[in-house]
């Protein structure tokens, strides 16, 4: 009789509803502030936001972005200021999505989006330049052929930079302290942070 009762939990089991999912035509819905793929944001006017100032380098745990800044020709500025980011590099083999280098970022030039499949068929792919992490001129993301977009996935690019900011504090009650993005404008506060 022993013998048999190991098999209880799986007569259990076996009646139960399925949950299966139809991965990788449906995907589950995640959470606002889920952590993906990284993207460079740009103004409203199309001028990009990253200032080349390395912060976010600086303080990635895993070492994976490397930025190089460069004066900003007076004539055709890239960025408003005097510096902007001429290489960016993310390495995604080593990146971790903890998310630091968006806190870090002044500008709210670096944002990640929910999309989180990759499947690269060599090394250098892994590799985001900065033209592959630059917004297009709708404020999305620039799709590459390992990537697995099913929409959706860069509505809400900046909810964490939203979160980290200082309208969660008392003093800045009423006010937002974020930027507008290239075809988004000025995004809406989360619950409980007040316009």
């Amino acid at each position: 009789m022993a013998r048999f009762s190991g098999f209880g939990v799986t007569f259990k089991q076996m009646f139960k509803p399925r949950i299966t999912g139809f991965y990788p035509k449906e995907k589950r819905e995640k959470p606002e502030r889920f952590h993906g793929r990284h993207v460079l944001n740009r103004y409203e006017d199309g001028m990009e936001k990253c200032i080349g100032c390395e912060l976010c380098a600086g303080v990635c745990p895993a070492k994976c972005i490397y930025v190089r800044g460069a004066d900003n020709s007076p004539d055709s500025p890239v960025s408003p200021g005097e510096r902007f980011g001429f290489v960016y590099e993310i390495n995604y083999l080593r990146c971790i999505h903890c998310d630091m280098c968006v806190e870090a970022c002044p500008t709210e030039a670096i944002t990640e989006t929910k999309l989180f499949e990759f499947s690269f068929a060599n090394r250098a792919d892994a590799i985001y330049t900065k033209e592959e992490l630059l917004v297009d001129d709708e404020g999305r993301a620039k799709r590459q052929p390992w990537e697995l977009w099913l929409g959706g996935e860069d509505d809400k690019t900046s909810a964490w930079m939203r979160a980290t900011s200082s309208s969660g504090d008392a003093d800045y009650e009423g006010r937002v302290n974020w930027s507008g993005e290239l075809g988004f404008g000025v995004r809406e506060p989360e619950q409980g942070q007040s316009l």
